[in-house]
């Protein structure tokens, strides 16, 4: 099988709709009653994240293309939305600043570990923070109602994921350290 084959599976194939997803995200969450239909594209956008990571186990389907995109996919989906709502007011900018410095020393971390020839692995901890504020972002959606009721739900979401990523974080660059310094004793 060629590289070219490789790359066109159904897993590489569901996140490659789920890119192509994004800008139809934009288009129904900034049209005039298109919200809910945004997040019916969020959703369905999630259910092939779901899908292209079940099928990419069980067919042994992993790809490096899949490796670098699923995920990429997954990040450019969420700051999307969250980008959204910073947009629109209905969350603070600081949390997507700090999300966002997060991820660019994450790319760079993992460009000093690439040269050394370390792969890192994601933590638990990590997708859970990305579990949560995923969560918050889908609670935007319901803003209103938590604000009828006295209790900005959405909020207190995206800052218990800021943390839970922060901390994650620090845990993924504490290993990577660590993992460094076995490397260079090694050498």
């Amino acid at each position: 099988m060629n590289k070219e084959q490789k790359i066109w599976n159904v897993p590489n194939v569901l996140t490659m709709i789920r890119m192509a997803l994004i800008p139809v995200f934009w288009i129904l969450f900034f049209t005039e009653g298109g919200r809910y239909w945004a997040l019916a594209v969020y959703v369905i956008a999630s259910l092939t994240d779901l899908a292209d990571g079940y099928i990419a186990r069980k067919y042994n389907l992993i790809t490096d293309f899949g490796k670098l995109m699923d995920p990429l996919a997954d990040k450019l989906m969420v700051i999307s939305m969250m980008l959204a709502w910073v947009i629109t007011g209905v969350l603070p900018w600081v949390p997507l600043a700090i999300l966002l410095l997060k991820e660019a020393l994450m790319v760079i971390g993992g460009i000093v570990m690439l040269r050394m020839k370390i792969v890192a692995h994601s933590e638990k901890l990590g997708k859970y923070a990305q579990a949560m504020v995923v969560l918050s972002l889908v609670a935007c959606f319901f803003h209103e109602w938590f604000a009828s009721i006295g209790v900005p739900v959405h909020l207190i979401l995206i800052w218990l994921g800021v943390a839970m990523a922060l901390c994650a974080f620090a845990f993924y660059a504490w290993r990577a350290v660590q993992r460094m310094k076995t490397e260079r004793q090694d050498d």
